[in-house]
């Protein structure tokens, strides 16, 4: 069985980047108590303000498809309307094998 990793950007307006964080420490949060989740994590780019990095890691394909149906990430998906998104670029991986980088 392969690792799950999702990794990407979401370009949304600065102004809107104090209600992006609320939302990402609140999915990221209830995210965390899900079974099969690894890591979830959202972070702000540290030379635009408009960027956010967005990191998962799952122990499967089916951890991943329950997250897609949990009542936060519906909230989440919801509350992104209101961030002016101007565009998205998310990529998902299947890990073979993960090892030491040193």
């Amino acid at each position: 069985m392969s690792i799950i990793v999702i990794a990407g950007t979401i370009e949304i307006d600065p102004a809107k980047k104090d209600v992006a964080a609320a939302a990402a420490v609140e999915i990221m949060r209830e995210t965390h108590k899900e079974e099969g989740n690894l890591a979830y994590a959202f972070s702000q780019d540290l030379e635009n303000d408009g960027v956010v990095h967005i990191f998962e890691k799952w122990e499967s394909q089916e951890a991943l498809d329950f997250h897609f149906k949990t009542p936060h990430m519906a909230a989440f998906q919801k509350k992104m309307g209101s961030l002016g998104v101007k565009g998205m670029s998310l990529e998902k991986y299947e890990v073979a094998s993960v090892g030491s980088v040193f």
